[in-house]
């Protein structure tokens, strides 16, 4: 049976670790908190299993653990940052504060980031805006992680470019996070390391072979994810995938420029608020509506038709209940962590 932790204590663990690596305690609680969001609504590859890399990134400097982000133009409702390397999701989440302070005065308000840490799963962020019944567009990209190769593609060009969306209902929220690839790189490393075949044939190999060896993507030689839809649809994917780097690299000019290498991890974040357009009361009942009349339609097979984020949501409601599940993996790879920091981690509930 899969041991179960308490959230309180997950957090506390996850604070201290953050805390003992450089950062001020509430960057650090902010880290956590978006963290262990990822694991409490299933998206276990990119919820503590991050932890590692973020602390050794802090410990070599690529990460800094003080500081501010650099304003370098305000239009008021367009503003564009360098994060100056500081952790992306504190850094997701100051963007999200800001944009809500704006938007007593913007209907809709545009953050961009450059130079940003590792944002953790975009999920993570949409109920701080549905919540507040705001719809949400958050997308990153890093101009340098080049695993996805255009549809038609050989030689991968892009990176997976995940893209998320969060809309409010007058029930549980519509919450979207896709990656732009067949798969995440998250998932074909962690299949690699349980020497697990993908499901699918989602990858090709160097000479464009498909595959489903997830150890093919790192090669010798390297091979290639393929864009959302595989071979015959990846043209749907491959698109989506160039608005993801078009509104994150291009918007924050250094998505292809000479200074991508120095570009870091890519921000763009928008909120809208209903409110300015239909009125928020008409705009959650027809949303409500949308929801109700796909859940209501009549399923394949037994089981129901899902909205984007019903099974997330019923996940997080039962881990808060019974106890937080976490990856076989995570607190073996933070064992290291906890041994170095001095950081004791949490007992699993009896």
């Amino acid at each position: 049976m899969t041991p179960r932790y308490d959230y309180a204590a997950l957090l506390e663990f996850s604070t201290a670790l953050g805390c003992k690596a450089g950062l001020s305690r509430d960057r650090a609680r902010t880290q956590a908190e978006v963290l262990l969001e990822a694991d409490l609504l299933g998206h276990t590859t990119h919820g503590l299993n991050l932890l590692p890399n973020y602390l050794k990134d802090l410990e070599s400097g690529a990460t800094k653990a003080a500081g501010d982000p650099t304003v370098v133009s305000d239009r008021g409702s367009a503003l564009v940052w360098d994060g100056n390397n500081l952790p992306g999701t504190w850094l997701v989440s100051e963007a999200l504060g800001e944009a809500r302070r704006r938007m007593r005065e913007h209907a809709a308000v545009t953050v961009v980031i450059r130079r940003s840490g590792h944002i953790g799963a975009l999920i993570s962020y949409l109920r701080q805006a549905t919540d507040d019944g705001r719809i949400i567009t958050l997308m990153t990209t890093n101009p340098l992680m080049r695993t996805v190769v255009p549809a038609g593609g050989v030689e991968p060009v892009l990176a997976p470019n995940p893209i998320a969306f969060g809309c409010p209902t007058d029930g549980d929220p519509i919450l979207i996070d896709i990656s732009t690839s067949a798969v995440a790189n998250g998932w074909v490393r962690r299949w690699a390391a349980e020497n697990r075949k993908l499901p699918e044939k989602w990858l090709q190999d160097s000479q464009g072979n498909l595959t489903d060896d997830p150890k093919a993507l790192f090669g010798p030689p390297a091979g290639s994810l393929l864009p959302l839809g595989g071979i015959e649809l990846g043209h749907k994917g491959f698109a989506l995938g160039l608005i993801v780097e078009i509104l994150t690299g291009s918007l924050t000019g250094v998505g292809r420029t000479g200074a991508a290498a120095e570009a870091g991890n890519l921000v763009y974040l928008q909120l809208m608020d209903p409110e300015a357009f239909s009125g928020l009361g008409t705009f959650t009942r027809d949303t409500g509506l949308l929801a109700t009349a796909c859940r209501d339609s009549k399923p394949r097979s037994e089981a129901p038709v899902r909205m984007p984020g019903d099974r997330a949501l019923a996940h997080r409601r039962a881990q808060l209940a019974a106890g937080v599940e976490l990856h076989p993996s995570i607190l073996p790879a933070l064992q290291p962590w906890t041994a170095k920091l001095g950081v004791q981690p949490p007992r699993p509930l009896a």
